[in-house]
């Protein structure tokens, strides 16, 4: 029997894409990972909350399932569900957003941040990061044929961007400007003054405004503040926000983004063809969130505080210098007094003593230098990894000769 072939040329194409083909993969999954395929290991690395949802929230999910309410919701979510958002919203910033036409559901606050850049960018736009930053940000934005344009941010400026640095990196390719405060990886926040002045430079430069704020009810000193609660930056924002985070609901993934209407129905029609619509369950639990969660979410709030503060007292008295985070839950500690590299330091840290941290460069190349601890985990486990990473760092210092930290004491 005669098999006939294809015939085979050179300039056959990869069955990859160039762009995709070019993505560095995560390194925060590389290292989880690493984690996963060890025993013993103490992981301070991805950025989950240690606590369960609460219950209430999981018995609505679970209701929504005995009443047989398994089928498709509207592409742009629950009604009730973007009517309870409407009013969060207004509690927690001033400002109403019409549940019809302002907000939309999505597959957590990442598909939310998809939808904006394909929405906005035409190829070669340009999308100011700050750096470091949440390592989707500037891949998401080169999926969508746009170019990251990364300022770095520093710690003796708070890790914020500066004005100065905003419009050296403003050109006229420049479409949106993408900030995620409170900020994960270095867990800073931004002052009323400085959000003032971002939106300044937003609405002077005619730019859209992608705040990601996830982590805001997150936020443990002053009240948190949210760029929507500035009317004159309103026609500028888009906002993003998901339950991931403050309400523990990290695998529910249910995001959602409030905005423009001419944006928000942009992202619709993107968000109709490729997703639909999210999990129908995860949507009534996210009801049941927004209208009886809130004692949990302070509970969860004043434990995370409780460990940042350990945390961050421990990792400044061995030598590892951080500044205290203002919200999220991380803290992103400074180990050039090593003389390791972030990559060399956590892969040693993982090897050596099996603590996972996620190197500094993970999130832009202006994290040389630091590593990301998440405190999202029990008090006694931070207490464990802190002396372990005592341990490798006093190991360390005795090989080149400088002095070690005073012993390991509960503040």
């Amino acid at each position: 029997m005669k098999v006939s072939t294809l015939p085979q040329t050179q300039s056959r194409k990869p069955r990859v894409n160039q762009t995709v083909a070019d993505l560095p993969p995560s390194g925060i999954r590389r290292f989880f990972d690493l984690v996963v395929s060890r025993q013993g290991v103490i992981s301070l690395g991805v950025g989950e909350p240690d606590f369960v949802t609460p219950w209430h929230i999981c018995e609505a999910g679970i209701h929504s399932l005995e009443s047989g309410r398994t089928s498709y919701t509207s592409n742009s979510g629950l009604l009730a569900l973007r009517e309870e958002i409407a009013q969060y919203l207004e509690a927690t910033t001033g400002n109403r957003y019409d549940p019809v036409k302002e907000i939309l559901i999505t597959v957590g606050a990442s598909e939310a941040v998809d939808l904006i850049f394909r929405t906005l960018l035409e190829p070669g736009d340009e999308v100011i990061v700050i750096d470091p930053s949440f390592v989707a940000y500037p891949a998401l934005v080169t999926l969508a044929g746009g170019i990251p344009v990364r300022i770095a941010t520093r710690p003796e400026y708070g890790f914020a961007p500066r004005r100065e640095d905003l419009d050296r990196a403003v050109s006229p390719r420049t479409r949106a400007l993408m900030l995620n405060y409170p900020n994960n990886p270095t867990g800073a926040a931004l002052s009323r003054d400085q959000i003032e002045e971002i939106a300044d430079f937003v609405t002077r430069n005619d730019l859209i405004l992608i705040s990601d704020e996830i982590y805001l009810p997150l936020t443990y000193e002053g009240d948190p503040i949210s760029f929507a609660s500035l009317p004159a930056v309103r026609n500028h924002l888009v906002l993003l926000h998901g339950f991931s985070k403050a309400w523990a609901m990290t695998g529910w993934r249910l995001g959602f983004a409030a905005g423009p209407p001419d944006l928000i129905a942009a992202m619709t029609k993107i968000h109709q063809y490729a997703i639909m619509c999210p999990p129908t369950m995860a949507q009534h639990a996210a009801v049941e969130a927004l209208k009886n969660g809130h004692k949990e979410v302070e509970s969860m709030r004043l434990e995370y505080d409780r460990r940042r503060r350990f945390i961050s007292h421990h990792l400044n008295r061995m030598g590892l210098t951080c500044m205290i985070p203002q919200g999220a839950f991380y803290v992103f500690p400074s180990i050039q007094s090593t003389g390791l590299s972030s990559q060399e330091f956590a892969e040693r840290l993982l090897d050596e003593y099996n603590v996972a941290v996620v190197p500094g460069t993970a999130f832009g190349e202006c994290g040389e230098g630091y590593i990301r601890c998440s405190y999202a985990t029990s008090l006694d486990a931070l207490r464990e990894a802190l002396r372990r990473i005592e341990a490798f760092v006093t190991d360390h210092r005795s090989t080149t000769g400088e002095t070690n930290p005073p012993p390991f004491r509960e503040p």
